[in-house]
């Protein structure tokens, strides 16, 4: 599936509608435009999203509930010829639809911006549009830095002096299932060198010997707030160490502050912060509550705000991860240009959907590979 699929028409349509939003229908849902085109023959950036609804390979189960789609909303940002890609993915945690990030991305207005390099100024003025809409702004903020990237000629990886050798491994997710289906889920993730296992489903014992019983590699568990009780969770944490569990990702609400820090003062594994941690201000909260935090983009606002907090954390000696939610390659592949930092990753939205319409990092022996092209690196499909 292209984005566009004529941009000369649309290019001439948005000519002729310039100083106004509009919509032009097609099968997939709508095709729309924030920005007005400048008639002083100067350049300017032109913001262009259309829906798209992301289609899993496996019905996706976490202790919050279960889905077979995730909705998206692909971005462009196009400038003097060159465009940028970007992407909101929307799980239904956010908050964010299809219906909110159009309202929120029909107010970006990128002509009065004639500079993408001011990328401060451009994406502090995203940011006080309004408050919230985090997937909506990393849309644009990864388009904008695909088409800075792209500008300059360099992968961003480059451009913040990262090293794409030493990208981590990438774990790959299993969700809570009935037990024969988590073993063939495991046969399947056979490529990759770690496993992450959603828990907090009341069959935790038996989702961990499932997967045990098909492979001996680390595992990496996720309770997305499943687990209640400090206490049974201390003790469960003990046996998943015997198993062969690397860390425990967000074991409890996110409001139990006092039972996660006992807990991760208590527990022999480190705790990793998710559900709990949004935003570069939340980080320091997060310190002493945990002892690392996932960064995801569409939780965040976007590269910028995901390098920030990447920083802050290894000031703090945190430990790092980055993770997604169910993507195209598009973000995921932004997201991966920032993995030189981690310490795990967790970058495998897209292989977990079966209508990606980008092309970006690759897994290669359960590595992460960067793709050596300008921007995020990512092109259609």
């Amino acid at each position: 599936m292209k984005l566009i699929k004529n941009r000369r028409d649309f290019i001439k349509v948005a000519g002729m509608l310039a100083g106004s939003a509009f919509m032009v229908p097609t099968l997939a849902g709508c095709q729309q435009t924030a920005n007005k085109k400048t008639t002083t023959g100067g350049k300017s950036m032109v913001l262009r999203f259309k829906p798209y609804e992301l289609q899993l390979k496996h019905v996706f189960t976490v202790a919050a509930g279960s889905r077979t789609t995730t909705p998206v909303m692909l971005t462009e940002i196009e400038y003097d010829g060159i465009i940028g890609y970007g992407e909101a993915s929307m799980p239904p945690y956010l908050g964010e639809s299809h219906e909110s990030v159009r309202k929120f991305l029909s107010k970006v207005d990128l002509s009065r911006f004639k500079d993408p390099f001011l990328m401060e100024d451009i994406l502090n003025y995203v940011d006080q549009i309004a408050s919230g809409n985090y997937a909506a702004k990393a849309s644009v903020d990864i388009a904008l830095h695909d088409l800075v990237g792209k500008l300059m000629g360099q992968p961003w990886y480059r451009i913040w002096g990262l090293n794409p050798a030493e990208t981590p491994d990438t774990s790959f997710t299993i969700g809570i299932d009935k037990p024969e289906v988590v073993k063939e889920k495991t046969r399947e993730a056979a490529p990759y060198n770690i496993l992450k296992v959603k828990l907090g489903g009341g069959n935790d014992q038996e989702m961990i010997q499932s997967v045990r019983s098909v492979t001996d590699k680390p595992i990496c568990v996720d309770v997305n707030q499943g687990w209640k009780d400090r206490r049974e969770a201390l003790d469960l944490i003990h046996w998943l160490k015997e198993e062969g569990v690397v860390f425990v990702e967000q074991p409890m609400p996110k409001t139990a502050i006092d039972d996660l820090a006992w807990l991760a003062a208590e527990s022999p594994l480190p705790i990793v912060a998710d559900e709990a941690l949004q935003t570069v201000d939340d980080v320091r909260k997060a310190y002493g509550l945990y002892n690392g935090i996932n960064i995801k983009l569409m939780k965040c606002g976007g590269m910028r705000a995901a390098h920030q907090m990447a920083l802050t954390a290894k000031s703090l000696g945190m430990k790092v991860m980055f993770g997604c939610m169910t993507e195209t390659s598009c973000a995921v592949t932004a997201a991966a240009q920032l993995s030189p930092m981690a310490h795990w990753a967790d970058l495998d939205g897209n292989l977990l959907i079966s209508n990606d319409v980008f092309n970006g990092l690759k897994v290669v022996d359960g590595r992460i590979v960067l793709p050596d092209r300008p921007g995020i690196g990512v092109v259609e499909s």
